[in-house]
Order: C-alpha cells, then structure tokens, then sequence
C-alpha cells in the first residue's frame, strides 16, 4: 500500500516511487527480450512489443467487452496482425511483478503449430483495475485485446487463468480504495 501519512510530501513520493518504476520497467522489457532469445534458440520465430498504453477495462452497460488492452506502436500492427491470422495461439503464460501500486508483466502467446510466440510487455495502475478484476472473477475467465492507438482492433484472447493477470482481488480493491485526498492532491 502507498505511504499516506502526514508529513509525506506527494512530490516525494512521486520522485521516489518514479526510480523504482523506471527500474520495475526496464527490467520487464529485459525480461522480454530474455524470453525471446531463449524461445529464438529453442527454434520459434518470435515477436516483441513494447505496449505503449496498458488498461485494464470493466464491464460498462451491457457491453460484455472487458479485460485488459494493450495499445501498440503502429509499427508493430502488421507483424502482430499477420501472426494472428497465421496461428490459434492457443497458449499463453503470464510473467508479473508489482512495484508501488503498479503490475508490469509481459503476455506470452504461443501458437505450437506455427512455432511462433508474441511477446507484450505492458504496465498497469492496480488502482484502475478494480472493474476488470471483479469482471474475471464473475466471469471466471479475461480477455486481452490488442488494437492501436487509433483503437482499431488487432486481436481478442481469452484466459481462463485470469489469476496470473492480477495480484488477489483484495489487493486490487485496497489499491482502489486510495482515494485523491489520501494521496495529498492538494
């Protein structure tokens, strides 16, 4: 949970809290591109994408549309787009870390068939992911979307382990529960 007592400056903790983010980031992209050289030696043609934006959605109206989305870079549309369209992906794994309130994880789909693996490193608020979590756990189930930042849709997934996407739903509801005046926005 965030430090929110008197005496904290929000300034301070911004900047402090920032290194270790800034570090929690580039360790998941190392991460990544560990992934890839050892898939890549094990024989699979892989993709790499650095998301650019990663939301977690709830359920809004009657829309069943939820889960998380990963916003990608332009340039990385077509690769992933032609990889989609060639392979199931039927297989997935979920690498994830948390540091000061946010999840950094990448998203491993794999298609056997194709021997091709894309690899989405992605960060996210747990305070914004609140809706999303109650909705996998209703639905027992997550999808992950891909799309661009013009939001046009690249690709859906579905999770049935949604677990490996979140820390437990008490620790997404007590990151919710951080309200503006508990962080001193004043």
């Amino acid at each position: 949970m965030p430090e929110i007592g008197e005496g904290v400056d929000h300034g301070e903790r911004l900047a402090a809290n920032a290194g270790a983010e800034k570090e929690a980031w580039a360790a998941t992209l190392e991460d990544m591109q560990a992934l890839a050289s050892e898939l890549e030696d094990d024989g699979w043609s892989t993709i790499t994408i650095q998301a650019g934006s990663t939301a977690p959605m709830g359920r809004s109206g009657d829309d069943d549309h939820f889960g998380l989305v990963y916003v990608i870079p332009g340039n990385k549309a077509e690769p992933f787009s032609e990889a989609v369209e060639a392979g199931d992906f039927p297989e997935y794994e979920v690498y994830r870390a948390e540091q000061s309130g946010k999840v950094f994880l990448v998203t491993e789909y794999r298609d056997p068939e194709t021997k091709t693996v894309i690899l989405i490193a992605g960060m996210y608020a747990l305070r914004n992911a609140v809706g999303c979590a109650r909705a996998a756990v209703e639905e027992e189930m997550l999808y992950t979307h891909v799309q661009k930042l013009d939001a046009t849709h690249l690709g859906s997934f579905r999770h049935d382990d949604y677990e490996k996407f979140f820390p437990s739903i008490a620790d997404v509801e007590s990151w919710a529960d951080v309200d503006d005046a508990a962080m001193n926005y004043d």
